[in-house]
């Protein structure tokens, strides 16, 4: 588990400043304002703090970029970070304004100068998010490693000191999600994967797992033939948070766990394969958020339920044109092997909802490319049958700016799945990709269950920095799904 750089709050001051080491962060609008703690910084460097905030380079910079001056004049610290702000800005920005300083807050000790300013907590947070670091398989060198310090200089430190476990609960969830997408199939196997969920008992987890006679027994035939190529085995892993009241109905989260997806015998492109350990980008994500909600004690029930499977062309595979029947008894006639992901989900939802009768259901899943194209990598695209519940999550999702997206359904779409030999087929053609695999998913939820599809494979690892994370993983939707919980679901 990447270490979580975890904030600490204290009372600011200012006398401390000068033998202070390490880094020291000051926010600054621009011009001549400037709070307590900024003008002691200023006094102690002779004004070079003031030279830089009134320049016309710290004039055009934005919410959130960052300028630093090196080994100050008259203090101990390393580096003073001077973050651009705007005193007005939102949740988002000040998430933004905390990604710059942790961006360059690993292994280091840092002291951020915030005094009263508004949305501390979430400036915070974006500081710890932003700091993640995935070295698992890089050597060490020479200097041995640390994490580092996060301290916020504030006003207020007592009212503070009680969100510091509540964020960290956040960040740690974000980080389970990233370590699992991150890691190589080699490491994460089906079967590292379900211990390292078992692992989460320890935190309060009710942790069960599925091997493939009891999967056999169930009649989720449909996961055990994506799986059938492989030699690790095949799994469902059942996590139970029950912090509300006993008999409530629970939240339901399922996400597809395919550790590695060659395409299976319609094989994929040789070129860009190596991301397909990403692919169980949506377990991840359910794993990263039943983390955070038995970190943070949620008052809440949920589940999380999750398809471990991986996909290869062996002589054993499940070739195009095979015939499988679900967990519900619906017969799918296979004619893409490289659609797999909704033949997981198509039985993990059924088995939700039987065990379960949750109270509504939200799956995600790297599930199509066809989401990439239409809405990039800015936005997951969310498919609904309820509004009212589809109207919680992008709420839930602006709130925590991760993008999200409300696509269609509709029956013209189902009509693309009609096969001739089943009750279905697992494709429909590349006119709305993503939206007949949607259709699919929905045969396999009840028509009086609340239900929402998530099709992250556009956001789950990004080949770039974003300002809450370096390239890789994002752990996208851990905090949207934990403030859906949060606002809708909590006693």
């Amino acid at each position: 588990m990447t270490d979580i750089l975890a904030p600490s709050f204290i009372p600011l001051e200012i006398d401390s400043l000068a033998a202070a080491d390490g880094r020291i962060v000051v926010f600054s609008e621009g011009g001549e304002r400037m709070d307590k703690g900024a003008r002691r910084i200023n006094r102690l460097t002779r004004g070079a703090l003031a030279r830089l905030t009134q320049s016309a380079d710290f004039a055009k910079a934005k919410v959130g970029d960052a300028m630093e001056m090196a080994w100050p004049t008259g203090m101990a610290a390393e580096a003073v970070q001077v973050v651009k702000i705007d005193r007005k800005m939102g949740l988002a920005d000040a998430r933004k304004v905390g990604g710059a300083i942790g961006k360059a807050a690993r292994g280091k000790d840092v002291l951020v100068l915030a005094g009263a300013l508004r949305h501390t907590p979430e400036i915070a947070l974006g500081a710890m998010l932003r700091a993640y670091d995935f070295t698992d398989h890089k050597t060490p060198g020479d200097e041995p490693s640390r994490t580092g310090s996060l301290t916020f200089a504030v006003t207020n430190a007592e009212v503070l000191k009680a969100q510091e476990a509540d964020l960290t609960a956040v960040a740690e969830g974000v980080f389970f999600a990233r370590d699992l997408v991150n890691e190589p199939a080699n490491v994460l196997t089906t079967s590292e994967f379900a211990a390292r969920l078992e692992a989460l008992e320890a935190l309060g987890l009710q942790v069960e797992v599925l091997d493939e006679p009891a999967l056999e027994k169930l009649g989720m035939r449909a996961l055990l033939g994506v799986g059938q190529g492989s030699e690790s085995p095949s799994k469902v892993v059942v996590m139970q948070w029950m912090g509300g009241k006993k008999g409530d109905a629970p939240l339901a989260l399922v996400g597809k766990g395919v550790v590695f997806d060659t395409g299976g015998i319609s094989i994929k492109p040789a070129a860009g394969m190596e991301d397909m350990t990403m692919d169980m980008g949506g377990a991840g994500t359910v794993a990263g958020v039943m983390k955070t909600l038995a970190l943070r004690r949620a008052p809440a029930n949920v589940v999380g339920l999750v398809g471990l499977v991986e996909n290869m062309p062996d002589g054993r595979a499940q070739r195009p044109g095979d015939v499988v029947r679900t967990m519900k008894g619906d017969t799918v006639e296979v004619i893409n092997t490289d659609a797999e992901g909704r033949l997981v989900l198509a039985d993990v939802l059924w088995y939700a909802q039987d065990r379960f009768k949750p109270a509504g259901i939200v799956d995600l899943a790297t599930l199509t490319g066809a989401i990439v194209i239409g809405l990039g990598h800015q936005n997951a695209g969310v498919f609904a049958n309820d509004d009212a519940f589809c109207k919680a999550f992008l709420k839930a999702a602006e709130h925590e700016d991760e993008g999200a997206w409300r696509m269609p359904l509709g029956a013209g779409y189902a009509e693309q799945l009609k096969s001739r030999v089943a009750d279905v087929k697992n494709v429909g053609g590349r006119p709305g990709g993503s939206v007949t695999a949607a259709e699919f998913l929905k045969r396999f939820v009840k028509d009086d269950m609340p239900w929402i599809h998530l099709d992250i494979a556009g956001v789950a690892l990004r080949a770039e920095d974003t300002p809450l994370a370096p390239k890789g993983a994002t752990g996208w939707f851990v905090r949207s799904l934990d403030r859906l919980v949060r606002d809708g679901y909590q006693d």
